[in-house]
Formats: structure tokens, C-alpha cells, sequence
């Protein structure tokens, strides 16, 4: 049974713990349930939050974390989906961005510093460094995870590595 402590990370767990756990709860909240905007990607947006929070520095400093979803409506474009931080952007242009880039290549998009980044979108003005990951399904990028950080270097291949597990399990477990 699903249940708030699902967001819940005991003190001095590893990064590598704490994606465990993370994609261990993931899983067993997609049981079932193949809603990926209410529930899915609503309640992954909510663990990664709490995850990075539980974590000492730089992950403790991610100002946002959430979903960009190809526009139903326009393909050559992002829609803001669920999402925990401050307001964000509501479209992004494929190829504009680090969202928008991670889109248009499907590929991971591991920045360590934004403002070396051409074309950054700057939603939050405290976003130092930002992680992209695309959901591909049938060959196609349907959403993409975005995690910003407020410091610099503030994700590394591990972070990668986990990121990508969970876009994967998205996938899967979602009727995009």
C-alpha cells in the first residue's frame, strides 16, 4: 500500500541508497497505475524532490525537480508537466535548452554549469547546474526528467546512471 512515508529517506544514506529507494518506491507506486500525469510522474516528481533533499550538499541544494512532456498539440515542443520548485516555464522549444536539446537528441544532458550552456533557459535564476533526461518510448522522447541544482557541479554519472534507470522504468510503466 502506497503511503506518505513513501517520500521519507533515513539520514546518511548514500546518493546510491537513496536512488534505490527511490526507484524501489517508484516502482511499487506504478503498480497498477498507468496514469503517467496525475499519479506517475505527479508522485516521481515528489520522491525525487524529498530524495535530493535528504542528501548533503550540492544534492540538497536542487531548486526544481520535475517533467517536460512532448506537446500533444505541437511535437516540435515541451509542456510543463508535474513538477516540485518554484514556477517554471510552461513550452520549450525542441532544440532550445538544455530541456529542449535533451529532447530533439534524446540523449542525457548533464550540464555542470548552466551559463556555459548556449541557448540556457533560465526559469530560476538560481539554477547553477541541471541534469535532462529524455523518457524514450517506441523510439520516441514522450517526456524528459529536469532536475536544477543551485550549485555548481551539482550532478555527476551516478546521478546519470540512477536518472536514466527511472526514465526506463517511466517508460514502462506509463501509457504516454
Amino acid at each position: 500500500m502506497v503511503h506518505a512515508d513513501s517520500s521519507s529517506y533515513r539520514e546518511g544514506l548514500s546518493k546510491r541508497e537513496v536512488y534505490a529507494q527511490v526507484l524501489e518506491q517508484a516502482r511499487v507506486l506504478f503498480e497498477g497505475q498507468r496514469n503517467w500525469v496525475s499519479c506517475n510522474l505527479s508522485n516521481t516528481a515528489a520522491l525525487l524532490w524529498h530524495a535530493y533533499h535528504s542528501l548533503p550538499e550540492p544534492s540538497s541544494a536542487v531548486n526544481w525537480a520535475g517533467f517536460y512532456f512532448t506537446n500533444p498539440s505541437d511535437a516540435s515542443q515541451l509542456i510543463l508537466g508535474p513538477f516540485q520548485g518554484q514556477v517554471a516555464c510552461q513550452i520549450i522549444a525542441f532544440n532550445r535548452g538544455v530541456c529542449g536539446t535533451a529532447a530533439a537528441t534524446a540523449t542525457t544532458q548533464l550540464v555542470e554549469d548552466v551559463e556555459a550552456f548556449p541557448g540556457h533557459i533560465a526559469c530560476d535564476g538560481a539554477s547553477k547546474s541541471e541534469i535532462v533526461v529524455p523518457i524514450v518510448k517506441e523510439g520516441k522522447v514522450v517526456a524528459i526528467i529536469d532536475i536544477d541544482c543551485a550549485e555548481l557541479k551539482g550532478f555527476t554519472d551516478e546521478d546519470q546512471e540512477a536518472l536514466e534507470e527511472l526514465a526506463a522504468l517511466l517508460a514502462r510503466s506509463c501509457d504516454f
